[in-house]
């Protein structure tokens, strides 16, 4: 059971974070070529399409830790200090996604869809830093997983 826990942990993280992280990556300079001089109109397809990216995946994400408590569960490893860090870690990752990316990507949306209706977004450099936050937290969550400081398996 503890393979087959590990395998949808392993396949969740793939198939759920590794599209949010490309898509919020790409944004920013979808944004930029939207805010550029040659306007908008063909860049919005494409921002609104990372969006909707980043939102689908980042609720499907959500098997990732659950996924992830199951397997550290079978695995006996809950009270481990690398999973722990991990899953400080991963909370940060979300917390970036859903309280700094996700809404500076609808406000730079709305802003390109119709120009002058609220406040200016964020420059795509912030949303560029924040993608970079995102994708450095799950490079380290993905780096303790493999390595695992302190196991007793020898990896």
């Amino acid at each position: 059971m503890t393979k087959f826990l590990l395998s949808l942990h392993v396949l969740a993280a793939v198939l759920a974070v590794g599209p949010v992280t490309v898509a919020a990556s790409m944004f920013p300079a979808s944004l930029r070529g939207a805010l550029g001089p040659a306007g908008g109109a063909d860049a919005l397809p494409a921002l609104r399409t990372l969006h909707r990216i980043c939102r689908v995946y980042a609720a499907v994400g959500i098997a990732v830790p659950l996924t992830g408590f199951a397997t550290a569960s079978s695995l006996g490893v809950l009270g481990s200090a690398w999973l722990i860090v991990s899953i400080v870690l991963t909370t940060a990752a979300a917390a970036v996604l859903m309280l700094w990316i996700l809404p500076a990507q609808e406000a730079a949306l709305a802003a390109v869809e119709e120009p002058g209706s609220g406040p200016p977004p964020r420059p795509a450099a912030h949303l560029s830093m924040s993608a970079g936050v995102f994708n450095l937290l799950w490079a380290t969550v993905t780096v303790l997983m493999i390595v695992r400081p302190g196991s007793t398996t020898g990896a």
